[in-house]
């Protein structure tokens, strides 16, 4: 047997293909291949990996530390903005809540404390 027949399958004939098409599938091959190595690479390379774990997790700090700071100037906005009526009615509630869990009188009394020690502050 010849290497021309043992190429060739019975009842099928070659396909004939042009050379750029050959070209164009070994380019796209390459490229396969390479981004498979990359992505190899890139598996092996633990230190990096830690690197960017890291990045990551010091990305997620910023952006929660953004998000405290945030809520604490609109907290410190609306305390500015507040009246006393509001003052009377939040002292009411917490009131009511004291008498239904005593451990919160503690809390309570802190927050009043703060509340009118601001309010008496700003007056002067």
């Amino acid at each position: 047997m010849d290497e021309a027949q043992s190429t060739e399958r019975p009842g099928v004939e070659p396909e004939q293909r042009d050379p750029e098409e050959i070209r164009s599938d070994i380019e796209e091959t390459r490229e396969q291949l390479g981004d498979t190595v990359e992505a190899l690479a890139s598996k092996a390379d633990v230190k990096g990996q830690a690197k960017a774990k890291v990045d990551e997790r010091k990305d997620q700090a910023r952006q929660k530390q953004h998000e405290v700071k945030a809520k604490a100037d609109e907290l410190r906005q609306k305390a500015t903005e507040a009246t006393p009526e509001d003052v009377q009615r939040v002292a009411t509630q917490a009131a009511q809540e004291v008498q239904k869990r005593p451990e919160l009188g503690f809390v309570a009394g802190a927050v009043a404390g703060l509340v009118v020690g601001y309010l008496v502050g700003r007056r002067d």
